[in-house]
Order: C-alpha cells, then sequence, then structure tokens
C-alpha cells in the first residue's frame, strides 16, 4: 500500500539526511523520535489521500526561474499529449517486487525544460508531490537522462496507492550510475509542482500580496531551532531569519480578534485538505515566536526551493508543543484570516 511506503520513505529520508550531515550515529531515543514524527506524518497523509481526485482533475504547475518568469500549468489533457517517453525499470520503492520491471509512460523532463525554457543561473530542479514531499534533481541530470514524469505504469494509469496520477521516475534500469546519486527517497509520488531554481518570495495576506522587499522592511528576528520538516536541513539546530506572523499581518492591516486564527497554505494540495490546514490563534502568535522564514544561517542566506523556500512557516522553541514542530509549512504561498 502506497501509504506504508510513505512512512518507510520518511524514516529513509530522515537517516538519510542524518548520514549526509551529522557527525555522530543518531541515538535510539532519537530514532525512536522520528520513528513516532513519521507516523503522525503518515497519519496526515491518510486523511489527505481521503481526497481521490480523477486524474483528469490533475494538473502540473511549473514556477520559478523559467525563461519568462512566470508560472504555466498543464492540464491533463497537455500531460497526456507530451507523455511519448518509454522507461522499462524496477521501482525500487516497491517493497513487495523490488526487481519486477515496470514499463512506465511519461512526458521527459528534459522535454518541459527545454520547452519552457530556465534562467542561466539554475542549477536543479524541484518536485513538490500532494502530500507535501519534495526532492530536488540536478539540472545537468535532467537534461542529460531520460528522467519522467510518469502517467502510465504498464499501459494503466498510475493509481494514487501507487504514486499516481503524476511519479517522478528515474531509469535506473538503463542508467544503473543514477543510484550513485538519487535513491528510492527521490522517487516522488503524485506530483503536482515543479519548481525551476527557486521562486521569488510572495506571500498572498488576504488579498494583499508581500514581496521579500516588503517583508525585510518589517522587524526582523532570528531563531535557533531544528527545522521541524527537516528535508533539505541538516539534524541540528540552524539559525532562521525572518519576521513574525503577527507583525505580518498588523503591516496587512488585518485586525484578529482574540478568537480569530490564521489558516498559513504551502504550495503542495495536502494543505488544502481540510483537515490537515494549518491553523493557529492570535494567542499562539502572540505566546512565542511564529515566523516567516525567509533568510536561514549566519550569512543570512535565502532559502532556496530544495530546502522548503523562499519561505518557510517557523516556530521558536517555546511555543506550544502542538505547534512546535509538526505544523512547520514550506513553500508558504498564502496567510488568510479567519473567525
Amino acid at each position: 500500500m502506497r501509504l506504508n511506503r510513505d512512512l518507510e520513505k520518511l524514516i529513509l529520508t530522515t537517516l538519510f539526511v542524518c548520514l549526509q550531515s551529522c557527525t555522530t550515529n543518531p541515538t535510539d531515543a532519537q530514532l525512536k523520535a522520528w520513528r513516532k514524527q513519521a507516523s503522525d506524518r503518515n497519519a496526515q497523509i491518510v486523511a489527505a489521500n481521503t481526497n481521490k481526485e480523477k486524474p483528469s482533475q490533475w494538473n502540473l504547475e511549473i514556477q520559478g526561474e523559467t525563461a519568462t518568469g512566470k508560472p504555466v500549468e498543464l492540464n491533463w489533457q497537455q500531460l497526456h499529449v507530451l507523455a511519448t517517453e518509454q522507461v522499462k525499470t524496477p521501482d525500487p520503492t516497491n517493497i513487495i517486487q523490488p526487481n519486477q520491471v515496470f514499463d512506465f509512460r511519461g512526458i521527459k523532463v528534459a522535454t518541459l525544460i527545454k520547452q519552457f525554457g530556465v534562467a542561466s543561473d539554475v542549477s536543479d530542479v524541484t518536485f513538490v508531490g500532494f502530500d507535501s514531499y519534495h526532492t530536488t534533481i540536478l539540472l545537468q541530470d535532467l537534461q542529460a537522462y531520460p528522467i519522467i514524469l510518469a502517467i502510465a505504469k504498464n499501459n494503466k494509469p498510475i493509481k494514487r496507492d501507487e504514486g499516481g496520477p503524476i511519479y517522478l521516475v528515474f531509469p535506473f534500469a538503463q542508467y544503473p550510475q543514477l543510484r550513485q546519486k538519487y535513491n528510492e527517497t527521490n522517487w516522488a509520488f503524485y506530483v503536482s509542482h515543479m519548481i525551476f531554481g527557486t521562486e521569488k518570495a510572495r506571500v498572498r495576506v488576504n488579498k494583499r500580496e508581500l514581496d521579500l522587499a516588503t517583508l525585510d522592511k518589517l522587524p526582523q528576528v532570528t531563531i535557533n531551532e531544528t527545522v521541524g520538516y527537516r528535508l533539505g536541513w541538516s539534524s541540528g539546530k540552524v539559525k532562521l531569519h525572518g519576521v513574525r506572523l503577527r507583525d505580518v499581518l498588523k503591516f496587512a492591516g488585518e485586525k484578529l480578534p482574540e478568537q480569530g486564527k490564521v489558516k498559513i497554505r504551502g504550495k503542495a494540495r495536502f494543505y488544502d485538505d481540510a483537515a490537515n490546514l494549518v491553523r493557529l490563534s492570535y494567542s499562539e502568535m502572540r505566546e512565542c515566536d511564529v515566523i516567516l522564514a525567509t533568510k536561514w544561517g549566519n550569512e543570512r542566506q535565502l532559502i532556496p526551493a530544495k530546502m522548503g523556500g523562499p519561505v518557510t512557516l517557523a516556530f521558536g522553541s517555546q511555543c506550544p508543543s502542538k505547534t512546535n514542530q509538526t505544523h512547520w509549512v514550506k513553500f508558504v504561498e498564502e496567510l488568510t484570516t479567519a473567525q
């Protein structure tokens, strides 16, 4: 089942990131905590998957540093026309049939890159799935190998519990050297967005849009925390720089009553699901540093897409436990106030 594979994938990803960045092996307590985090995340995915869109209702959004700088949306009919590339390969995420070769048909990512163009300084492309999972692939590899966004498997539409309707597939059988760079954690399920490089930071607050320059003019705050969603970050604490959520709302002219809430929506469709939408009360924002982070590290670098940027919802350590880790939101796009 897809959901069990999600759980395994999240655990493997956490361990994979740690092996790359940790100076010591994780303790049993850390492993237990990470497994619980993955289990909790899996429960959220279960709720998100109650929404069973038909493939004909599924679109692919291409964003970021394209040649024109403008986002493009491809509907299912357009994707079907572009899906001419065949890739025959085992699926490393299929733990039941790990050696079986499947016949995938889809859109060669290199074709989309050529069609829409990329800015000269772009070095990677990030793929975001329905469940907010993301993976980043080097541009040179996408151009060199027939890595595809598959829409069919053995001549049948890819089911949601198998990663469909759009599944990022690598030609491991034909190019085994790709396994040296990318493993099963890079195979992205139900892809809904492609981001060339990193988008410009923009956050919509109800009907008003704030860009990075505007956010930078607001009072800035720095927190030193372990990033809640981990993927793309080290396992230790990092400095995150940004603006308090309450200051953003105040600047936008929003008066939030004591019992009011703000809804935070990220790029992934996961955040549109009522069961998974992140809602914070005014009192929660007042009691601690809930911030929209736009920079990180001692050098205040911009947060790239491969780390969930350009805008990430982050929580200081003094925030209530229920918002401390599980409600971190990557690719923040919109804030909506509600009673």
